[in-house]
């Protein structure tokens, strides 16, 4: 009787620390931060395919853009609306770390593509947006919307 009391009391704990842990990956909805400005831009949804690559769209525009379209885009995203734009392309986890690393992050309002690293901080609350340019590059934290 012990015994399943002290089973059931273990599997009760780690039942509502699953989602805990889960929250340490860069998938879900994300408010990003302006790193210049600490304004909120946009709502920014990032998902994961079959093969654990991760993906990034603008799902929700929190200031207004004097260009709805990503017309300094000069891929195949050129002249595509800012709201539904894949902005996070190709990342992936990082062996042995909680981080995702070696895709892309596009600016829309420059058009440029930043190498990119992402990494969950807060215990998942917050993630750390690294974009970069050779030796150059800037972070922002974003805030994950639950």
């Amino acid at each position: 009787m012990k015994h399943a009391r002290l089973a059931i009391i273990s599997g009760a704990i780690l039942f509502l620390a699953l989602p805990v842990l889960a929250q340490m990956t860069p998938v879900g909805l994300w408010r990003n931060i302006d790193d210049k400005t600490g304004q909120a831009k946009a709502e920014i949804r990032i998902k994961t395919d079959s093969q654990g690559v991760l993906s990034g769209v603008i799902e929700k525009a929190l200031v207004t853009s004097s260009e709805p379209l990503c017309v300094a885009c000069t891929d195949d995203r050129q002249g595509k609306p800012k709201l539904g734009l894949e902005v996070i392309r190709g990342a992936k986890k990082a062996e042995g770390k909680d981080v995702w690393e070696d895709g892309k992050i596009l600016d829309p309002d420059n058009g440029r593509n930043y190498s990119l690293r992402l990494t969950p901080v807060d215990g998942g609350a917050k993630l750390e947006v690294r974009g970069s340019f050779g030796p150059f590059g800037r972070t922002q934290t974003w805030v994950r919307i639950q």
